[in-house]
């Protein structure tokens, strides 16, 4: 009987201990990569449009030194005329306000800043910067461009993710439903390492350098949770968000869950996929049926087949649009951030991904993602025959794209 116990204990020992393995081994490969995985921050899960802009606005409001902003896009409508407004409101009370817009991320979205309203917004006090501006020859311009989603508020709190600034991700899209996405409120010595991205870019741009104890203050520890900062710049770090998601999933040692907009991954991801799959380890993929873009959903559904026909679970969700993109990996770290999980992305734009390692955050999306699998039906035989002859096609031929896509 004892025998039994201690058997029992030893087994349920190594089961925990093999679980925690893979968030050790990933903290190991990181630093060995020189980045830093920072101790001692505070980190909110912020699942709504609604929750995001909340969230930062009041940062915003009480900023009494700065605010950072750089964005893809802000889309001309009430969300970005509320925040140009109090950004504003701030520089005039003598709060330095810098913000970042992409210039093909602006001319691709419905609803552009205009070139009056950027002189006009200027002129209110705010340092507003278009990102490599568009001119000719205009192909010189495709890429790369800067995807990335960062807010820093007196280097203390830091927001990051996949959200831009659109109405649509509180109100939704005709035709397509709910928009859901995914950001975070981080606080601790994080912030420094997204405000260093910040910082950086911004030079790139403007030849102003952001330095010094003002711009990033010394952090006590705020909290407990471990966070790393993976940034891609081209030219500087091709491949690392690339490489985090192939270590990520390499060390990955029970289950996997993925939810990404435009799953049409590069071959090292898709081999790394298809690696977790052979060895045992639980796969879960959450795809959208519906999409904002043309093309890319078909593909991302093909392969999204492909990896089913492997052993993967793949649920296509109907409860809108998941712009989300995250990771999650036994239950005990994540991955949140602008990176789709496509060629662009991965190979071409600057892109940033944050790495948390903490049991409490990561299982609240893992709770996330269990509740929209409610919304959700798994892909099968059944469900990709259904589809008509045009779209499977559709899927195929794009699946050939996928290096350009």
């Amino acid at each position: 009987m004892i025998r039994n116990i201690y058997l029992f204990v030893l087994v349920c020992f190594m089961s925990l201990a093999a679980k925690a393995q893979s968030d050790v081994e990933e903290m190991e490969y990181l630093k060995l990569h020189g980045i830093d995985v920072t101790d001692g921050n505070e980190v909110r899960m912020l699942k709504s449009g609604h929750d995001k802009f909340v969230d930062m606005f009041d940062a915003i409001r009480n900023a009494k030194s700065f605010v950072h902003l750089e964005y893809f896009n802000f889309r001309n409508d009430s969300i970005a005329g509320l925040l140009f407004d109090l950004l504003a409101r701030k520089a005039k009370e003598g709060v330095e306000v810098r913000a970042m817009y992409d210039a093909f991320g602006n001319a691709s979205n419905n609803q552009p800043i205009r070139h009056h309203q950027h002189d006009s917004l200027c002129a209110l006090g705010i340092q507003l910067v278009k990102f490599d501006p568009i001119d000719f020859p205009w192909v010189n311009h495709i890429i790369p461009r800067d995807h990335r989603k960062i807010v820093v508020v007196d280097g203390k709190v830091a927001y990051t993710g996949g959200m831009n600034v659109a109405d649509y991700y509180v109100d939704g899209l005709e035709g397509i439903g709910p928009w859901r996405d995914l950001h975070m409120h981080i606080e601790g010595e994080a912030v420094n390492r997204l405000h260093e991205i910040f910082a950086r870019m911004w030079t790139q741009a403007t030849g102003e350098m952001l330095v010094g104890q003002k711009y990033f203050p010394t952090h006590s520890n705020v909290g407990s949770v471990k966070v790393a900062v993976v940034d891609r710049a081209p030219r500087l770090s091709n491949k690392s968000i690339r490489q985090l998601y192939v270590s990520m999933l390499d060390n990955a040692r029970k289950k996997v869950r993925l939810i990404n907009p435009y799953f049409v991954p590069t071959h090292s991801v898709r081999d790394a996929l298809k690696r977790c799959i052979d060895r045992g380890v639980e796969v879960e993929i959450l795809i959208s049926e519906k999409s904002d873009i043309p093309l890319t959903p078909d593909a991302s559904h093909y392969v999204g087949r492909l990896l089913q026909k492997r052993g993967a679970k793949v649920y296509m969700f109907r409860g809108g649009f998941h712009h989300t993109k995250m990771m999650i990996v036994d239950d005990t770290f994540c991955t949140v951030g602008s990176s789709n999980l496509d060629s662009r992305s991965l190979r071409c734009d600057h892109e940033v991904n944050t790495v948390v390692f903490d049991r409490k955050v990561t299982g609240e999306l893992v709770d996330m993602f269990e509740n929209d699998k409610k919304a959700s039906v798994l892909m099968d035989t059944d469900y990709w025959q259904n589809k008509t002859t045009w779209k499977r096609f559709v899927g195929w031929f794009g699946n050939l794209l996928t290096p350009v896509l």
